[in-house]
């Protein structure tokens, strides 16, 4: 299996600060991720005046009202203009999950080459097909969604000339018990839409990202942050720089341990297996023209002799053979 698509997500756990976005995509890079993703939102375009948070948003940041969440989290246009310069200098792809359409095409000519849809809006269509309509590689996130209603966005998705769509399946809880996760819907959707499947993860630590890897997410999207303890709706289901590189390195070993699938010896196996299976040796000095019976004969390692498949009772030795020396077939008549 090739290495998973890392996307380490900023998302809005720069607490509105450029200075600490920037920050947020060297350490990204500096972990080995392949992409750091921000999200680009107007607060008054997005979300009404009597919009409730999220029970999480409520515990973490203390706030009641979307609108007054959402206003200290915007970054302007220009701010990830200058993050994309962050991203070309640190060499690390810039993403951004554009929740007002028009800011997709000025972050597209920014540098973004594929288009993240976040899960809140997989029922939003008009949305979908605007997107869509940019002809970029796009990812899919599947929070709270049935079967159904990701089957139907993926046609709309279609329709409108998405070729290249990559789904995540993902559990919107922040953080997303284990007992909530469900990590075969990832196998469920692949079977049942043919695209690939990765994930996103909400979960504590890293484990759960790990094992998605094992089932054949292609792609991990993981929420990062400078400080667990700064105010703010993600940073506690979220990892610290060191951990997230720590998750990048296994995630990309556990691929690489997937390998391909065939059953054969690996590479300097089977050295090995000579040195451990065992081989027909003489129990017992024999003298050449002996008769063999099985009490002439011992299975000892190394496999230098003949197989235990190959018994050879019943064959007279051509040569004598000395005590723990092999037997091979040209010692016999």
């Amino acid at each position: 299996m090739t290495a998973p698509l890392v996307i380490a997500e900023a998302g809005v756990n720069h607490n509105g600060s450029l200075a600490r976005a920037k920050k947020m995509v060297r350490v990204a890079a500096s972990a080995g991720a392949d992409y750091v993703k921000f999200q680009a939102f107007r607060a008054e375009a997005l979300v009404s005046h009597r919009a409730a948070t999220a029970a999480y948003q409520k515990k973490n940041a203390g706030v009641r009202n979307q609108l007054s969440l959402l206003r200290k989290l915007e970054l302007s246009l220009s701010d990830f203009a200058t993050l994309a310069k962050e991203c070309r200098r640190a060499r690390i792809g810039f993403l951004v999950t554009p929740f007002d359409t028009a800011m997709a095409a000025p972050l597209i000519a920014m540098g973004m080459d594929r288009i993240k849809i976040p899960s809140g809006e997989l029922t939003n269509e008009p949305m979908l097909r605007e997107l869509a309509r940019f002809r970029l590689p796009v990812i899919l996130s599947t929070g709270m969604a049935t079967k159904a209603e990701v089957g139907r966005a993926l046609a709309v998705l279609r329709r409108a000339g998405a070729k290249d769509v990559t789904l995540l399946h993902c559990t919107s809880l922040y953080p997303a018990p284990v007992s909530a996760i469900n990590l075969r819907a990832i196998e469920t959707m692949r079977r049942a839409f043919d695209v690939d499947v990765g994930y996103s993860d909400h979960s504590m630590g890293d484990h759960v990202s790990v094992a998605a890897v094992a089932l054949g997410a292609v792609a991990i999207e993981k929420h990062f942050t400078l400080d667990r303890t700064l105010p703010g709706p993600d940073h506690k289901a979220s990892l610290e720089p060191a951990e997230l590189k720590d998750m990048i390195v296994r995630l990309r070993e556990t691929a690489a341990a997937l390998g391909d699938g065939i059953k054969r010896p690996a590479r300097g196996e089977t050295a090995v297996a000579h040195l451990v299976r065992r081989s027909w040796h003489a129990r017992r000095d024999l003298s050449a023209g002996t008769t063999l019976a099985k009490d002439d004969l011992v299975l000892k390692r190394p496999a230098d002799g003949l197989s235990p498949s190959n018994a050879p009772f019943g064959r007279r030795l051509k040569r004598a053979r000395r005590a723990d020396t092999a037997i091979r077939s040209g010692d016999l008549v």
